[in-house]
């Protein structure tokens, strides 16, 4: 899968001292967004994976700062090269098909570019699409084209947990990755996110589902935490990134501002419609098995022992050193329900309501 990407926690503690800048006004990140455009309005932002729900975002935030900032889209099919070329033509990048493991292809597409934002990645591996290929290669690739391209600074989106040392397939190849761009010629900004949720995104949709569900299964009950960060905030600490001069280097740890067991957040989703599910709480050991049994006999299983225990992962950091770092602000949990899974949402229904 191009775009978004999604256990050992011995990493959380790798966010870098530094010396936090004061909160931001709207001004200031009006005044931000101007200078970017005018830092790039001669070159180009590459964006890989591109097609993506953040990708698509970013690509129509860079679009819509005044002045533009030009995108030049990387995707790896003439499939996703049709979804981006199908966005109006007020924000449509230029787009090019690559082969994400071509550091010359890569290189060739990075030509006139300042910057790279590198989302390529995926959560379930399959025999058609590894881990290695999505993460490693592709960044490996990228590190050489950006130095190729003198590149000022490359921006990639991991995951929360990401270690080469993980014991989870998913963590240790993103973590390889990650250190690949730490050991490269080009400065980088590594930032680690847990779930992205975006209204009418396919997360919003299953969070969603799940508050309107009269029973509601959940593994260990719903005891694992979850942290969930706005996509639109995902995309401006991207933003903040390219713009920023003291992020070269870094790997910054961001979330949204409220950590909680994930049977609370659907519950609190489902207040919203005035629900409350039942939950069946479902052994974990149970679930491991079972997805493991899948692997075995499956040719493509809907999900895999290394993406559930991804999933299932804690995902309880400090997200405010990253913040003040990234000078970006960050949308509450009850904002988030509110634009993404409530009624009045892309995708909700007004009929269930809360009264």
């Amino acid at each position: 899968m191009e775009g978004d990407s999604a256990a050992t926690r011995s990493t959380r503690s790798v966010l870098q001292d530094v010396n936090q800048p004061p909160d931001e006004s709207d001004s200031d990140m009006t005044r931000r967004s101007s200078q970017l455009g005018g830092q790039t309005a001669a070159a180009r932002v590459l964006v890989t994976g591109a097609n993506g729900q953040i990708g698509r975002r970013l690509v129509e935030r860079l679009a819509r700062s005044n002045p533009r900032v030009p995108v030049r889209a990387v995707v790896r099919s003439v499939r996703a090269a049709r979804l981006l070329e199908a966005l109006p033509e007020e924000i449509r990048p230029e787009v090019s098909v690559v082969d994400y493991r071509s550091a010359e292809e890569l290189a060739e597409a990075a030509r006139d570019c300042r910057y790279a934002v590198h989302l390529v990645g995926i959560l379930k591996e399959t025999a058609a699409s590894r881990y290695r290929d999505a993460h490693e290669a592709s960044t490996r690739a990228l590190a050489d084209a950006a130095a190729m391209a003198d590149l000022r600074r490359v921006v990639y989106l991991s995951i929360l947990g990401s270690d080469p040392k993980s014991a989870n397939a998913c963590l240790a190849s993103k973590g390889r990755a990650e250190q690949i761009l730490l050991d490269a010629k080009t400065p980088a900004l590594i930032l680690r996110v847990p779930m992205v949720i975006g209204p009418g995104d396919v997360t919003a949709h299953i969070v969603r589902r799940e508050a309107l569900a009269r029973v509601l299964p959940l593994a260990a009950g719903g005891r694992s935490r979850t942290q969930p960060i706005y996509a639109s905030d995902v995309v401006e600490a991207i933003v903040a990134g390219l713009e920023r001069d003291d992020l070269d280097d870094l790997i910054l740890d961001l979330a949204g501002p409220e950590s909680l067991p994930q049977r609370e957040f659907i519950e609190r989703a489902a207040r919203l419609y005035d629900r409350r599910p039942h939950v069946v709480s479902i052994p974990v050991g149970l679930l491991l098995v079972v997805t493991g049994l899948m692997e075995r006999f499956l040719a493509s299983p809907p999900i895999t022992k290394s993406a559930l225990e991804v999933i299932l992962a804690d995902d309880d950091v400090d997200p405010e050193p990253a913040r003040r770092k990234l000078g970006i602000r960050l949308t509450s949990l009850d904002e988030i329900l509110r634009r993404c899974v409530g009624p009045q949402s892309d995708g909700g229904d007004s009929r269930h309501a809360a009264r």
